[in-house]
Formats: C-alpha cells, structure tokens, sequence
C-alpha cells in the first residue's frame, strides 16, 4: 500500500509541473512507470520474496529527487514543504507491516543503512553470522527474539546474503 501512496504523490507533483507548464524529462515518467509495473509485478509475487521493493523504491527515489531538485526553484516553499510531508507520510505507511503489524523500520538503524533480521540454524549458529557480517563490514544487533539485526551498506548486506547462502547451502 505504501508504494501504491506514494506513486500517487509522484503523480500529483508531476500534474502540477504540467499545469504550471513545466516540462516532465520523459526519463522521469519512464522510472515512475517501471516502479509501477513493479508494483503489479510485486502483488503478483505469490513467494513474497520483496526483490522488486528495492527497486521500486529506487526508481521513486529518481522520480522523487527530480520533482523535488526542481521544484525547489519554480514553486514556493510552502508547496514544496507540503509535498515532502505527504511523500513522507505515505512512506510512512511502510513503517508498520500491513500483515503482522510488525515494525518495519528499525529504530536506532540510520537511514541510509539497509537492515535484515536473520534468525540462526543449527548450519548458521550466530557467531558465524555475526563473522559473517564483519568480513561484509556490517553492524549486528541481537534482538530479544533472538533474531540477528545485520545493517550497513547496500553491497555489504548483498555479500552477507550470498556468504549466508553458500554456507546453507553445504
């Protein structure tokens, strides 16, 4: 639903450029239109495996950092300001999983940082994880759950996962 929210947003900003005749790159429409193929093909995901939410996110993070660069120097703060609260709270919405009602942002874990929780097995005992997650230069938390909070950079959580994998995978 949050996606769904803010591709609404994207579009009203892109409807007020137009009716104040300003000319959309059609490089910009082109990622909002992927980012929603996505979101179809994302419902479609029977699996829920979420790889298309990254990119999603992605293209509206282009859509979003164009209208915003932009319109910051041809519209008044103000609108600018309302736009950046309604794009805020429709990611808002991403806060809290629509499912389970569990927390899907992460306190005390930076903004920029990506974020996986990862429960161990008997084949990924938690000191493996967690030397798993330094060789990839990452953060780890222990959660009371007894799940493993892994953060940081997008490539470190990539070669996390993949060293995750080759391992269960022995």
């Amino acid at each position: 639903m949050t996606h769904f929210a803010t591709s609404r947003v994207l579009e009203e900003m892109i409807i007020d450029f137009r009716r104040k005749g300003l000319v959309v790159p059609q490089s910009v429409l082109d990622d909002l239109k992927s980012a929603r193929v996505l979101m179809k093909v994302e419902a479609a995901d029977e699996k829920g495996r979420g790889e298309t939410s990254p990119k999603i996110d992605e293209f509206f993070g282009s859509v979003e950092a164009y209208l915003v660069t932009e319109a910051q120097g041809k519209f008044a703060p103000e609108k600018v300001d309302e736009w950046l609260r309604r794009l805020e709270a429709a990611g808002c919405d991403m806060c809290m999983g629509e499912e389970k009602g569990e927390l899907r942002f992460v306190p005390g874990v930076p903004r920029e940082q990506k974020w996986i929780r990862v429960e161990p097995l008997a084949s990924l005992p938690v000191e493996k994880l967690k030397s798993f997650a330094g060789e990839c230069g990452l953060s780890v938390r222990v959660e009371e759950d007894g799940h493993l909070l892994v953060f940081g950079g997008a490539e470190g959580i990539k070669e996390f996962v993949k060293k995750m994998t080759a391992q269960a995978a022995l």
